[in-house]
């Protein structure tokens, strides 16, 4: 039997980027095959294993695949301190580890349907489309990443995204010279769970420099993910002199030495939305301590003729996401972008019931502290109970930190403890 750390360093030599799947298929394929369960994969690839007479009572459940700031890195693993990280990559604990300590049971043996859901990184595509029939009364997730904390509760979400194709070319009579931007260097992150943290948003900060130093924006690619903290903005501004108020820890700026009569530049309206936006969290609830309403300016890049804008709504209030969602995109129609939306989950309601009282009891075993919350991101949980009314959900795990970003970290011990709880839980809900 292959331990759970054995089995994550194998899962971490996959390529397991959103919108690959063949490796971690064929992985899951031959360890199903090798002990004897069904291994069903639908049109989205999800993938589905239990035993061929299974009378399971317990769904555990995770998503595949990971996020990649590089597109088809395969992480390269640093034991560290205590933790493991990668080498300038995410890692792809969130959510290799959960993946693990289910492919960890399956070898020995369990009834359990063990799920495995695809693409939950850009929209929970996976999740949205399931196919699959779960028979379950129960499902633990194993994708929150604060040991101690029982999820029961999450915000829902909704992509938003602005085109704009508002440019001109203009003649250059007021002697503009060309500079090259970069940002970079910030801690990023993921878009919910680090959202109250006011992390710099790399976007906002290029937005303030433009606008303040009265900039013509002529080329930008800003952001990796529509689910993290913008950590990087490459861009080309147009300005009178040499920008002002900035800081250099973050941003640097290179005059480009060339000359031209006329230039091509964006309305003046990308950058004055950049600059008014208000960007992260929108409400917050200090008797719960949770963020209740946020959003995050995510991506900004530039195609042959327009301008492609991103940005991640979040709420834990169905209501108040539509909210968000309508006047984010009345405002984006106000600055001259046409608006589509996409990837809506629904908002999962604190629950608290037989199962997640069992669930306490069993951490409280090994963590006094351990508590039932709610979360400010977006669970697949979400989309299972909405699916399977019936069904009562817990979300557990270890500690992972940074996760979305090249400092992307798993405490080892914690892995370990988890695992021990899970297995516990396991065992209680057998049939």
């Amino acid at each position: 039997m292959k331990d759970v750390i054995e089995i994550f360093k194998e899962l971490t030599n996959l390529n397991r980027c959103s919108g690959n799947y063949n490796d971690f298929i064929n992985y899951i394929k031959e360890f199903a095959n090798k002990y004897n369960y069904e291994c069903l994969i639908d049109n989205y690839n999800n993938i589905l294993c239990k035993k061929i007479d299974s009378k399971a009572i317990l769904c555990i459940q995770n998503h595949y695949d990971i996020v990649c700031l590089i597109d088809n890195c395969i992480p390269k693993i640093i034991e560290e301190n205590g933790f493991f990280k990668a080498e300038n990559s995410t890692l792809g604990a969130d959510n290799g580890i959960g993946c693990s300590y289910m492919l960890n049971l399956m070898s020995q043996d369990y009834d359990c349907e063990f799920l495995f859901t695809s693409d939950e990184e850009i929209g929970l595509i996976g999740a949205n489309n399931l196919e699959h029939k779960l028979n379950a009364k129960y499902m633990l997730n194993i994708d929150s990443e604060e040991e101690g904390e029982i999820c029961i509760g999450c915000a829902g979400g909704v992509d938003i995204f602005g085109k704009t194709f508002n440019k001109e070319i203009i003649k250059n009579s007021d002697n503009y010279e060309l500079y090259e931007i970069k940002i970079s260097n910030l801690p990023g992150g993921h878009s919910g769970v680090n959202i109250q943290e006011n992390r710099p948003n790399a976007i906002k900060l290029f937005g303030k420099l433009v606008k303040e130093n009265s900039g013509l924006l002529l080329d930008i690619n800003a952001g990796e993910r529509i689910n993290s903290i913008p950590v990087n903005v490459k861009a080309i501004v147009a300005f009178k002199s040499y920008p002002k108020n900035f800081n250099e820890d973050f941003v640097c700026i290179e005059k480009i030495d060339t000359k031209s009569e006329h230039l091509t530049v964006w309305n003046s309206d990308i950058t004055n939305f950049i600059y008014t936006f208000a960007n992260g969290v929108r409400a917050y609830d200090e008797n719960l301590n949770v963020v209740l309403d946020s959003i995050n300016l995510a991506k900004i890049t530039t195609n042959i003729d327009c301008i492609d804008i991103e940005l991640s709504a979040r709420s834990m209030d169905n209501e108040n996401l539509e909210t968000i969602k309508k006047e984010t995109s009345a405002l984006l129609e106000t600055f001259g972008f046409e608006v589509t939306t996409a990837g809506k989950y629904p908002a999962w309601k604190p629950d608290v019931n037989e199962f997640t009282n069992e669930v306490l009891n069993i951490y409280k075993t090994y963590d006094s502290s351990a508590s039932l919350e709610a979360i400010h991101a977006g669970l697949e949980c979400a989309i299972f109970k909405d699916k399977f009314p019936h069904m009562k959900l817990a979300s557990i795990g270890p500690n992972i930190f940074n996760p979305h970003s090249n400092k992307e970290s798993v405490e080892i011990n914690s892995i370990e403890k988890v695992y021990k709880i899970v297995k516990e839980i396991v065992d209680k809900f057998r049939p």
